[in-house]
Order: structure tokens, then sequence, then C-alpha cells
């Protein structure tokens, strides 16, 4: 939601005014935390005002709501103004440089007096650099091809694409002479919707170094290299992305890829277990004294803070390490009780060992397109790639009508197109085939199909696609009364999003969520990686709440089934098990869900 987004944005924007001022190291901290709280919040903050609720979420308290109340009131907060006013807007400006942060700015401005991006960029180029320690010719180097970069490119690579190129690297290491494992660490493992940069982890002794680099350099992807030492190797790809390989020996492999995968805020709850457990917990393992207590696995790291290990997509300290300690009683056949109001929802349910959702979980594929509309493979082409992926179901679901673009379907051409659908399904073995419709849900919420259409369907996915701009209250009526369609089986990318594109709809999402846990209807997650659509903080709250997800990828051709992973990272960032997901269901029970929905008798 933009209103949680700018609010998040002025928290955050306070804090690296405030180190940048040098003030309590404690009070920036909190500041950034309230951000990190506010920016997850799965509902707009200014609803949470008027029902008295912001003062009951844990980490706000008194002075950040009276803050909270000025931004809501007027636009600004004018204590964060006035520390602003403090500092130069280009020094700020600076932060957004890939290796200068606050303490960097912050000698450029006191020592070197450099106040704004474009005198940085003259020295560096004139190379009339004032002296300072820690501020070599690496590290200028450094700062140059980062500003030459963000004058390239944006700052943050979506993980369609970064996923496959950290893949890419990761397989090309694997095969390397005296490398034992290789995974792809930080926000990429946590499946982020787009990532800053890329981390990967070798195992391997430093002899393995030359050898190492050799591959790296000669991938096809490679175009500079930043850096090459016995534990680390930096390169800048065709793309303009940094990747970061750190070599570690076996006994430091846990504990490193622990330290390079969680979220800063996890990290740091982590090491704060291990203070109070008298230990030492850093990037080469977890340490009592000068003894080595555990590092050569994540587990063993985990178990040594009485934590149980859980996915990498959980670890952004958002009631995460509760349930781990929760968990790891459970392991040990302690009695829990569930006292953190985030784990609630899940009663006395909380498993010793967390069910990783998988996509071999997934059983079909609920939301795709042919020829018929915008497709580009045909109903028996992509029936045939649903059945070499071993699905036990497939759902055709072409574009309604008033997606003109599209070639959406008059009512005679679906009729038509629903017979072909269903004589191609005939000549198919084991694989329930579906006929139906992504119909558009238009602005007043109202259906592109009227009722008796769509009581002939077997499948239908109602999604926004066009007035995607409307104020709140409008999108929230409209996606409720969608919703409430008994005909309905799914609302597909309920915002209608597009990733770093487009912010679409921004409705009360606790309302449209409660709406799908009365009538029964499922919320997609759209795998597309373009629109990963329920984002994760709102796919969170549908678990929560009970209302099942459906992980589809709006498939336009045989290869875009492949992009269902990134609709389970999302999954797995929600907290999602296959329970959650209602494709992981056999289809005879998704059908009598969907009949009692149909007939009236449905109790959610």
């Amino acid at each position: 939601m933009s209103r949680n987004q700018d609010l998040a944005g002025l928290f955050n924007r306070a804090a690296d005014v405030m180190a940048l001022l040098e003030e309590n190291s404690f009070r920036v901290l909190g500041t950034r935390k309230v951000a990190r709280i506010i920016e997850d919040l799965p509902e707009d903050v200014k609803l949470l005002d008027a029902q008295g609720r912001l003062e009951h979420i844990s980490g706000i308290g008194k002075s950040t709501v009276e803050k909270i109340h000025e931004f809501l009131r007027t636009g600004h907060i004018s204590e964060f103004e006035e520390l602003t006013g403090r500092v130069p807007a280009g020094v700020l400006e600076m932060l957004a440089i890939s290796t200068v942060g606050v303490k960097t700015a912050h000698q450029l401005w006191k020592e070197a007096g450099i106040t704004t991006v474009a005198d940085l960029k003259k020295h560096l180029v004139e190379g009339t650099m004032p002296k300072m320690k820690g501020f070599g010719e690496k590290k200028q180097l450094k700062i140059r091809q980062n500003m030459e970069f963000m004058e390239e490119a944006g700052k943050r690579i979506g993980i369609g694409w970064a996923l496959p190129l950290a893949e890419s690297y990761c397989g090309t290491l694997a095969k390397v002479t005296g490398v034992s494992q290789v995974q792809y660490c930080g926000s990429l493992r946590r499946g982020k919707e787009s990532v800053g940069d890329i981390d990967i982890l070798v195992c391997a002794e430093s002899s393995t170094a030359p050898a190492i680099t050799q591959a790296v350099l000669a991938h096809e992807q490679t175009q500079q290299t930043l850096g090459a030492g016995d534990t680390k190797i930096s390169i800048r790809t065709k793309a303009g992305l940094q990747i970061d390989f750190r070599i570690v020996a076996q006994q430091h492999w846990g504990a490193a890829l622990q330290y390079f995968t969680g979220s800063k805020e996890h990290n740091v709850r982590l090491r704060e277990l291990a203070v109070k457990r008298g230990l030492k917990l850093n990037e080469w393992g977890l340490f009592k004294g000068e003894e080595s207590v555990a590092g050569e696995n994540e587990q063993g790291i985990y178990a040594a803070l009485e934590l149980a290990w859980l996915p990498p997509e959980m670890r952004e300290d958002r009631g995460e390490i509760e349930l781990a300690q929760l968990m790891y009683k459970r392991s040990r056949g302690e009695h829990i009780e569930v006292k953190d109001q985030r784990l609630e929802y899940l009663g006395q349910k909380i498993p010793a060992v967390w069910p990783v959702l998988e996509i071999a979980d997934i059983r079909g594929d609920m939301h795709s397109h042919t020829t018929a509309s915008d497709g580009h493979c045909s109903i028996d082409d992509m029936i045939a790639e649903a059945k070499r992926r071993g699905y036990e179901y497939f759902a055709i679901t072409d574009h309604s009508k008033s997606q003109v673009q599209a070639n959406g379907l008059r009512v005679d051409r679906l009729v038509e197109h629903c017979k072909a659908i269903r004589a191609a399904a005939a000549k198919v073995k084991g694989m329930t085939v579906l006929a139906g419709s992504e119909v558009d849900i238009l602005a007043d919420g109202s259906l592109d199909y009227p009722d008796e259409v769509l009581q002939k369907l077997d499948w239908v996915v109602a999604s926004p696609h066009a007035a995607l701009s409307q104020e709140s209250d409008a999108a929230t009526a409209r996606l409720v009364r969608a919703a409430a369609n008994p005909l309905v089986d799914v609302i597909g990318h309920p915002t209608g999003r597009l990733v770093g594109g487009r912010r679409g709809l921004e409705p009360d999402m606790k309302a449209v969520v409660m709406a799908a846990a009365r009538s029964g209807v499922a919320l997609e997650i759209n795998s597309h990686d373009l629109r990963l659509d329920l984002r994760d903080i709102h796919a969170r709250l549908a678990v929560e709440m009970g209302v099942p997800l459906c992980i589809n990828t709006d498939a336009h051709q045989r290869e875009d089934m492949d992009k269902i992973i990134y609709g389970i990272l999302t999954a797995r960032r929600a907290w999602a098990t296959a329970e959650n997901v209602i494709n992981t269901w056999s289809w005879e029970k998704i059908r009598q869900r969907r009949e009692s929905r149909r007939n009236g008798s449905f109790e959610g």
C-alpha cells in the first residue's frame, strides 16, 4: 500500500539522517524497526488508526503513534523535517549509491566537504578526492563503478531474472574440482521479489580459489572483474548486476550460509540469543570462548540456540524466531503455550518440523491461456505440457469479452472454446482438464459474464485488469463484491500490480480476505515474476485467516509453467504450507468445496 510505503520511507529516511548526525544508535535502530513494522503491515495504516488498533501493534509506541497521526493529517512529520533540514540533501542522495553507507557519506560530508552526488562524481573522475582514512583508490573505483551502474540501470533486479542467473553460476561452480557445495544466499535465497545484488557461497579450500575465479570469469554472463582473492571474488555481469562469490571451508559452511541468508533483523535476533547463552555468533561459527559449538551446517546453529530450522524464506524477523522456539520445544516433547499474537492462528498445531511447501506438492495449474485469447500455444499443446509435468488437473481460462486487446471471448466464442477444450480433454487419460475463463472484475465489482454463463464453466478465475487506479474504498468494494459470488472459484492477481512498474489497486486487504473467508473463494498468488500478486504480506494475512491460496502461473505458453517456483517462494514467505494451498489438494476435495459453494451449503 502506497500510504504504508510512504510512511515507512519517512522513518527510514529519518534513521539515515540520525545516523549521519551521529545520534544515539539505539534511537537509529528503533526508528528503522518502526519503518520495517509499518512496511510489513498487511493493512492500510489509516484504517488501523481509524479502528484504534495502531496502539496495539508490537513495536509501535506512543510517540510513534503521534507521528503517524501527524502524517495522516498533513502528509508530513515535522520532527523528521527539522532533522532532515540539518543535512544537505545531496548527502542523503549519496546513500542510494551501492557501497556508500552512512559512515562513508558522513566522511565525505564532514571530512571532504562533498555534499552532492555531482561533486562526488567530479572528484572521482578527475582524481581530486581528498585523502581520507579508508578511502583509497580501490574504494574510489568501486564507488565510481557503482555510480555508473546506477545511472545505467535500476537499483533492483526482479527475481525472474536474478534466480536463473544465480542458478547458472552455481551450476558452473559445482563442476569445479574441489568444490563440494554451492548456494546463492541473501534476499534471493529468501525469495524476495527483487534483489539489489547476488551473494553466492562456495564450499572449498582457499587453494581452489584460482580455479573458481577462472570458472567465474569464463561464464558467458561475466563482463567485469571488480576484485579477486583467496576468499572473495566480485564481478559485474553483462546486465550490470554485481555478484559476490565467497569461498568458505566445510567447518564454516553452515554458519556462513546462515549469516549471508538471513535478513539483518533476523540475524540480530540470533546474535542476541547467542549472547544470552554466553556464546558468540558470526559468519565463521557459533563459539563459546575460542571453542566452536556449531558451524558446519545451518541446523546445528539453530539447534544450539534452541531453535528449530526454518526455511530461508521465513527469515525476516516477522515472528519466525518465536515459532522456531516453540517448534524446538515441540520436538523435545515439552509443553508449549502460544502467547504470541502472530502465532495464535496456529493454535496447538505448531509442528516439530516445518512442512516446507515444495513444487512437488502442486497437483495442477488453475489459470492458463491459449491462442483463443492472448496465449501462444494451442489447447492441445497446453494440455500436453501440463500432462508432461505430472499434473492431476489443469484449467484453461482464456480472457473474457472486455479484454478486447487480449482477444477476449464473446459468449458465442466462449461456448465454442469450451466445446473444443472438452473434446481435447476427452483424449487425455489420468488428468482432469477444466474448461474455464479468466473473467474480468469490472470497476463496480460486477463480472464480465452473467451468472447464467458462469454456471456453464468448470472453473472461474475473476481478475481485475482495468481501472487499476481506483481509490481504496472503491477497490475494496469491487473485490469484496466479486469474492461474494459463489460462481467464482479464485480471485486472480487481486491488486493487478506489476513489480517495479505499477502499484495497482490498493484495497483494504483485510476486508478482502474476510470476504474470501466468508464465501470460501480462494485468493491467487500469480506466479509470474512481474506480478507475484498476492504479495507475501497479503498472502500471510490469508493464511492467518484460513483463506486458501491458489498458486498459478497464468501461463500464456508452455515455458511459463516453469514460473510456478516464484509463486512457491512467495507462499513460503507467507508461511504457507501445502494445507493452505488449494491446488495441492485432490481434485475431488476441490470439487466438493466448489459444489458446496455453488449450492449454498458451504460453511467457512
